[in-house]
């Protein structure tokens, strides 16, 4: 199961790329250095990415929360969206940018997994957040390139025909934000071993 991280971890990483937002969006960078330190015991934070900040508010809004986090979160939120109001056309190139990238990403993924599944069955908890990150990414982006939307059903034809249905395979505390509706790729893995279909 791919480690939860803190609401806390969740939280620093969105106020350090409210920070840097503004610039980010206005750049050509897909990749931002956030330069934030996370909570002890935790992993150093990726650099920021549109995606990266969905995802994290995602986790966030998920999470069972005390009321003082609740105004954390609430305020950080409420930030997020008015970046996102007064920066509408840089958020959606921004968005179909990343979501270009993690659509490779992913793509380049499973092909690694039908080459090789017994060392990349394992990978699939932690490489399944490019799915995620798509779908969060998807609302983002205005009208949908044709291509990449096809692209996209084809990688879950593929991933469909071997995905192996089970359990939520990410934290339960936030299993709630993530139903198996939407995020079905989340509630199951991936065999180490190829079947013949």
């Amino acid at each position: 199961m791919e480690k939860l991280k803190s609401l806390e971890y969740d939280l620093r990483y969105l106020q350090a790329a409210l920070e840097l937002i503004e610039r980010y969006l206005l750049s050509d960078d897909i990749f931002w250095p956030l330069g934030e330190t996370p909570p002890e015991g935790e992993p150093d934070y990726p650099q920021m990415t549109l995606d990266g900040v969905l995802l994290a508010r995602a986790r966030l809004s998920a999470r069972p929360k005390t009321a003082v986090q609740q105004d954390q979160v609430g305020k950080v939120t409420s930030d997020l969206d008015y970046q996102r109001s007064r920066h509408r056309v840089a958020w959606e190139r921004k968005a179909r940018e990343c979501y270009r990238v993690r659509l490779r990403m992913w793509g380049d993924f499973l092909q690694e997994y039908r080459d090789n599944p017994g060392d990349n069955a394992d990978r699939y908890a932690y490489e399944v957040r490019l799915r995620v990150m798509l779908n969060l990414l998807k609302p983002e982006i205005g009208s949908q390139n044709a291509t990449e939307a096809q692209l996209l059903i084809g990688l879950d034809k593929i991933l469909k025909g071997v995905f192996v249905d089970g359990g939520f395979i990410w934290d339960e505390g936030i299993k709630a934000g993530f139903p198996r509706d939407e995020y079905w790729y989340l509630y199951g893995s991936l065999p180490r071993l190829a079947e013949n279909r």
